[in-house]
């Protein structure tokens, strides 16, 4: 390779008087050809404002740096993805930003295609479907032992809560009155918590009841109630728990 041989290299555009970024890799055709990114979602970004470029790394011109290439584009990418407003990148690691997934679910809602094509019967019908073929196949959440569903629902709820997404980015009035609908259809069709007979529900109450659990930090013992009014008494996270029984 010589010194006017085309590159492979991770580059940085940023722009005069604002401060939006891009990260990005290229494969060049020819020595020090003219590339600027091949922006989509935010072309008008480099329609508005000027753009600069900064080479960060280059790499050798192999199908290897290529691959070496794309796994450092993927690491300067990841720690700013979906958190830093000024980030123009939409992709990362073949995972596609939140922004782009409320515009297309948007587009399809506007525009009656893809889940919104389907009446409310259909998509219950499908999601029980699946659920049957994942709990006959051991795959998706079927495939996970009761302790890593435990985990990872745990994980995901202190995710929502500390940015503020999903149940925790919806007002208190709001799912109160979420709530007061979906109880009010429940109770409508015989479904849920209304499909199940009085003595059913005592029945699965004295399970619940009967369930063991250990606090992690006290090592105090009770039910599954009980140790949550335990730990919140004293402070204590209530996800700080372990079922013993």
């Amino acid at each position: 390779m010589t010194s006017q041989s085309p590159r492979i290299y991770t580059y940085k555009i940023t722009f005069v008087d604002v401060p939006y970024y891009y990260y990005g890799v290229h494969k060049e055709k020819k020595f020090d050809e003219y590339y600027m990114g091949s922006p989509k979602t935010h072309k008008w970004c480099w329609e508005l404002y000027e753009p600069k470029k900064q080479i960060l790394e280059i790499f050798e011109f192999s199908d290897e740096g290529w691959l070496e290439a794309q796994e450092i584009e993927k690491q300067l990418i990841k720690p700013v993805f979906n958190e830093d407003e000024w980030c123009l990148n939409e992709s990362c690691g073949g995972k596609i930003s939140l922004k782009v997934y409320r515009e297309v679910g948007l587009n399809h809602k506007g525009n009656g295609t893809g889940v919104f094509n389907r009446t409310l019967e259909e998509m219950r019908e499908n999601g029980r479907r699946s659920g049957l073929k994942c709990k006959e196949n051991g795959t998706g959440v079927c495939g996970m032992s009761k302790e890593q569903r435990s985990e990872l629902g745990r994980k995901n709820g202190l995710k929502c809560k500390e940015n503020g997404t999903g149940v925790c980015g919806i007002p208190l009035e709001q799912r109160i009155e979420t709530s007061r609908k979906v109880g009010l259809d429940h109770k409508e069709n015989g479904t849920g918590v209304c499909g199940i007979s009085k003595e059913q529900r005592q029945e699965n109450g004295k399970k619940v009841c009967a369930q063991r659990w250990e606090c992690i930090e006290t090592g105090h013992i009770s039910s599954p109630g009980g140790l949550s009014n335990y730990q919140r008494a004293r402070g204590i996270d209530t996800s700080k728990r372990k079922r013993i029984g």
